[in-house]
């Protein structure tokens, strides 16, 4: 069976962490700003990481 290709899509947007986790961008932080409070913005400027229910499926299409 040949060699699975990564997804670019799903490779630029999660980094795998060293223990194999995978780090994502939380949304919400691209227009509409003015009505969200400072410390919402600021929340959303730190990464989350990816829902144990979801890792399985997204480790897949970035070939980890």
């Amino acid at each position: 069976m040949p060699k699975m290709k990564t997804r670019k899509a799903v490779a630029a947007r999660f980094k795998v962490t060293a223990t194999g986790k995978l780090l994502r961008r939380r949304p919400g932080k691209r227009h509409i700003l003015t009505k969200k409070t400072a410390k919402r913005k600021r929340q959303l400027r730190a990464p989350a990481l990816v829902a144990e229910t979801q890792l399985k499926l997204y480790k897949l299409l970035m070939g980890v």
